[in-house]
């Protein structure tokens, strides 16, 4: 793709060639009109020819340029510029009409030279040029004098400048060329950050959760396979049947589909109950007690599903490490927002003293839970005494962004 100061460069180049050329014939015309059949004339001829060919064929004799400013220009192009001087200044010496094609090549000497090296070039043309208004008027004049080194000033004042304009676009183009990558891979980091933060919730909440609930039903069935194989083989049964809701929960968690439970209908009421049904067994009952005057399955799929995760999750607990013989699970909707509790009679623990995430014992699965409120706007609160139990309660505003509240007009009453 064309950038704009390229094209600006081109389309500035292109105007100076053809003044370059309209000055030329000018001064061309005007010595063959005011000195018809003097002897230089051939000579006069033969340079305007030789000068117009060398600027028209500059691009290839030169080789091509670069549109850094600050690079050395090449071996070839400052001989194609040097010989283009020369072949001027012969001219202007045998006819001072020509002083004025010095303006174009003020041009050429900026956009081939160094600022320095270009300068010091101006002001040796801007003296030729002076030195040769003045022969052409025949004696002293203050403003042949004064005018071309005001014009060189100008031209070259409003080079550089322009020059250090295109630079600093150029320089502020590439930082937001720049910047939009960095942004761009910053983006993606931050993306592949979250996905990691949603495989490990989704792992821990269901695949990580069934393969400890598998374990430890078939270590109880190992313990009493030769006392009592009936119940070995109820606790066997039991690990099949949480394998099979692993495998279907595995399933949808690749397809990034809603939780097993929700999927089977009935939403967020029938879902806890099934959880609740699932994890009762001889030495747990859970109970469920829903107050959301018939509008739980109205909930957003996203505050439905991440309650149920962390229903999940809080039962794994108590399963595993409160040593509880009854939990419940309460939920309730209010109008501006949905509340989770769970309680166990366990023996409790001292929340100060939680370990850090990934380190043991209730250790990742907090942060998992607080970390799917957080995206939701919401909070999580643990009241526990060591020998009284745990209240664990997850709160969703229903009102914050992403939770796209249903239309409550909707709700039966």
């Amino acid at each position: 793709m064309t950038k704009p100061y390229d094209a600006d460069s081109r389309w500035l180049g292109a105007v100076m060639h053809a003044a370059f050329f309209l000055l030329l014939g000018g001064a061309l015309a005007r010595f063959l009109l005011r000195h018809p059949g003097e002897p230089r004339t051939p000579w006069i001829l033969a340079l305007s020819l030789v000068l117009a060919l060398l600027h028209l064929l500059g691009p290839v004799l030169s080789g091509p340029g670069t549109s850094d400013p600050g690079a050395r220009p090449a071996r070839r192009r400052l001989a194609w510029l040097g010989l283009v001087v020369a072949v001027w200044m012969v001219l202007v010496v045998l006819a001072p009409s020509f002083a004025w094609c010095a303006v174009p090549l003020f041009y050429t000497g900026l956009r081939t030279l160094p600022a320095r090296a270009a300068l010091v070039l101006v002001t040796v043309l801007t003296l030729f040029v002076v030195a040769a208004q003045l022969r052409l008027a025949g004696g002293f004049d203050p403003n042949l004098l004064l005018a071309p080194p005001a014009v060189a000033a100008i031209a070259a004042a409003v080079f550089l400048h322009t020059e250090r304009q295109a630079a600093r676009q150029r320089a502020l183009i590439d930082d937001l060329i720049r910047t939009r990558r960095e942004l761009a891979a910053s983006e993606r980091r931050e993306g592949t950050l979250a996905e990691r933060q949603r495989l490990s919730m989704e792992i821990h909440d269901t695949l990580a959760q069934g393969l400890s609930s598998q374990r430890m039903l078939l270590q109880a069935a190992e313990r009493v396979w030769e006392s009592d194989p009936d119940k070995a083989r109820t606790h066997v049964r039991g690990a099949a049947s949480v394998a099979e809701h692993n495998l279907t929960e595995a399933r949808r968690f690749v397809h990034d589909l809603a939780p097993a439970d929700l999927a089977r209908g009935g939403g967020l009421d029938a879902a806890l109950r099934a959880l609740a049904v699932r994890e009762s067994g001889d030495h747990l009952t859970v109970r469920v007690h829903v107050e959301d005057g018939g509008r739980a399955p109205l909930l957003p799929d996203r505050v439905q599903s991440a309650l149920l995760r962390i229903a999940q999750g809080a039962l794994a607990n108590v399963r595993e490490h409160a040593g509880a013989a009854t939990a419940a699970l309460t939920l309730t909707v209010l109008d501006d927002q949905a509340v989770l509790d769970v309680t166990d009679d366990g023996h409790g623990f001292d929340p100060a003293a939680l370990p850090d995430a990934g380190s043991g014992v209730r250790g990742h699965g907090l942060p998992a839970m607080r970390a799917r409120l957080r995206q939701l706007g919401g909070t999580l609160t643990v009241e526990s005494t060591p020998g009284e139990g745990t209240v664990l309660s997850a709160a969703v505003p229903l009102e914050a962004p992403g939770t796209d509240r249903p239309d409550r007009r909707k709700a039966p009453r």
